[in-house]
């Protein structure tokens, strides 16, 4: 389904699975948790091409405030503990629509920054974005919540994380 999550702390090497990431952050936003551990797998894939990183040195600037984003963050990066997790609103591509304009993520490493965009491919759907802005919620409205959330978490996990978020270079961080 995914490959694993390995970073290097200390010298020591740490691997990470989807299922870790769930256990983590529990049950409330496991399509965020989902995106934010195809994000890092990207990453990854795309700064790690000597071999693990320091999760200790990755700098995450995102516009998407959600928890199972953060959390996932923090289990594979330490970065929110450390204060190298901020949630930047400014970074969001408002053009890009509502669905989309969230799923932006800068990542710095060691000099490099890159950031992410989701594509438009159906990931995320209008109706979850619509359901979950929405200020007062019935009962129907959170069971179908609930399933959005766990159609959209299948949906991103069973794609390569190449197929669901592009990488475009930065300057430098």
């Amino acid at each position: 389904m995914t490959n694993t999550l390995t970073v290097i702390d200390q010298g020591t090497i740490l691997a990470f699975t989807f299922d870790d990431a769930l256990r983590y952050h529990g049950p409330l936003a496991p399509g965020g948790v989902a995106h934010a551990y195809k994000v890092i797998e990207r990453v990854l894939e795309v700064l790690g091409t000597d071999g693990p990183v320091e999760r200790r040195e990755l700098v995450v600037t995102t516009s998407h405030g959600g928890p199972g984003v953060r959390d996932t963050f923090e289990l594979v990066t330490r970065s929110v503990t450390e204060g190298r997790y901020t949630v930047d609103p400014a970074l969001a591509r408002p053009e890009r629509g509502t669905t989309l304009a969230n799923y932006v993520f800068q990542i710095d490493y060691r000099g490099k920054s890159i950031t992410l965009i989701i594509r438009d491919a159906g990931f995320v759907v209008d109706e979850f974005i619509a359901l979950v802005g929405k200020a007062e919620k019935s009962a129907a409205d959170l069971g179908r919540l609930e399933v959005l959330k766990l159609e959209m978490t299948e949906r991103v996990m069973a794609a390569p994380a190449d197929q669901i978020y592009d990488v475009v270079p930065s300057a430098v961080a």
